[in-house]
């Protein structure tokens, strides 16, 4: 709030406080409060421009003043990642939104940035559609789903949400407004740094297009504010279930996962919850349980036998025309063996993240014959269990540190996990962190493509006004 208060005392503060009101009108233009904060860092103004020309306006002023700007949608994730070093004006998208252009018949949309993505999805629904995106945040709009590249479990089947990307309208730094992709045809209008430009960086091209689009995804607003995004839409399904099987440990989840992979059930998701266990009455196996007869020795037949109770769930969801579903479901429990349950609605936990405010949240990716090693080296470094979720059947999953731990701790936990991941060529990422922590603490550990970050940082915004500190590397 400090910052936001002094504003009001620098030379020109009213004057820019005028000018962002005649842009987007005076209830939407104002001096930044004590909930208009990214990461820790408290803005000094808030604007919420009508449309892209308004937005293009306040990139404009920003520009003109040297202030920076940090896109902010519904605010589900707005403490995700590394504090900016600066908010000047906190550029709200919540008007920037709707289904914008949506061709009849055509298997793409475009949506404004602002939209939640329920909203999408409830419009889609009512012509039998959907977009394959389904991020645990709840009320995120599509812009901040894609600047985070959150994903939910329907990864399995069809990628993350920039994977359904196939064109996007941005601002640039400069708030010049720019088409790629199923958007529009213009390249890069920026004029061509030494060392070759944006072609040099980028190619030329549709594909380069969509290299640039997609290198929006995750950049958390650092490298252009979206205005508007065209997805890939498709027919919901006719039918959906969920098969759930109890787990007991990692490796048995392991074991399960590549039986589910390689009997070519075209699952939609496969997903996995280990919540902290709780002991409870003993559970018998019968001897000629499968499981037992044929892996007496399992280390997960051990654990069941010394009595606690599941300590999670394997869950897969299967999706398609009724018929075929329920021919694939009786296959699955019949693999899966007769623990397994057969359910026509998810679970509680199904698509939420395990951690929650306050919490120090990890995302490690691995891959999938290495996911049980991550779970045990984040269990052995923390020194008890850590409730983990998420896409099994690709290898990422979510993890809450408690958070009381002390910033140096969590450092530590981190490095261990890090060195048995670097070594199964996965990564280990502190998606949020109370602010002690992300002072301390490398969020990002080793990032391969850094370099080239870099380099689109320095063409996309050379004069650090976007989100500035926001990307890995402090760029």
């Amino acid at each position: 709030m400090a910052a936001a208060a002094s504003s009001t005392d620098r030379p020109g503060a009213l004057g820019i406080t005028r000018r962002l009101a005649e842009i987007c009108g005076p209830p939407f233009a104002r001096f930044a409060g004590p909930a208009d904060e990214v990461a820790g860092r408290t803005a000094r103004w808030v604007a919420v421009p009508g449309g892209p020309h308004a937005a293009a306006e306040v990139l404009r002023l920003a520009a003109a003043h040297q202030l920076t700007v940090v896109p902010r949608g519904a605010g589900t994730k707005i403490d995700w990642g590394a504090a900016p070093a600066q908010v000047d004006i906190m550029l709200d998208t919540g008007r920037l939104a709707g289904i914008w252009h949506e061709p009849q018949g055509s298997p793409v949309a475009e949506i404004g940035a602002g939209t939640p993505l329920r909203a999408v999805q409830a419009t889609l629904g009512r012509t039998g559609r959907r977009l394959p995106i389904d991020a645990p945040s709840p009320g995120a709009t599509l812009g901040g789903v894609l600047a985070a590249d959150e994903a939910g479990p329907l990864r399995h089947r069809h990628g993350s949400p920039c994977a359904q990307l196939v064109g996007v309208r941005y601002l640039d730094a400069d708030g010049e407004l720019v088409s790629l992709g199923e958007a529009g045809t213009a390249l890069l209008g920026r004029a061509a740094p030494a060392g070759g430009g944006a072609a040099a960086l980028f190619g030329t091209g549709r594909l380069a297009e969509l290299d640039v689009a997609r290198l929006l995804c995750g950049s958390h607003g650092g490298l252009g504010v979206l205005v508007s995004a065209t997805m890939r839409v498709q027919a919901g399904p006719a039918s959906r279930v969920w098969v759930t099987r109890p787990v007991w440990t990692p490796l048995e989840v392991h074991d399960l996962v590549r039986a589910v992979l390689a009997a070519r059930l075209d699952p939609a998701a496969v997903e996995l919850d280990l919540p902290v266990p709780v002991s409870l009455p003993r559970r018998r196996v019968h001897p000629d349980h499968p499981s037992v007869r044929d892996r007496p020795d399992h280390p997960s037949i051990a654990r069941r036998s010394a009595g606690p109770a599941a300590a999670g769930s394997l869950v897969v969801l299967l999706e398609g025309g009724p018929a075929d579903v329920a021919e694939r479901a009786e296959r699955l429990v019949a693999l899966l063996g007769p623990e397994a349950v057969v359910g026509h609605a998810a679970p509680d936990w199904w698509g939420r993240s395990p951690f929650g405010p306050g919490e120090t949240a990890l995302r490690i990716e691995v891959p999938i014959n290495d996911l049980h090693a991550a779970v045990y080296a984040l269990r052995d470094a923390a020194g008890a269990p850590v409730p983990v979720r998420g896409s099994a059947g690709v290898g990422t999953v979510h993890a809450a540190l408690p958070g009381s731990l002390p910033p140096a701790r969590v450092a530590s936990i981190l490095a261990a996990v890090r060195g048995v991941l670097l070594a199964r060529q996965g990564r280990c990422v502190v998606v949020a962190a109370p602010a002690p922590v992300r002072r301390v603490v490398d969020l990002w550990g080793e990032l391969p493509t850094l370099p080239r970050l870099r380099a689109a940082k320095e063409h996309l915004d050379p004069h650090q006004r976007l989100a500035p500190g926001r990307l890995p590397g402090g760029l």
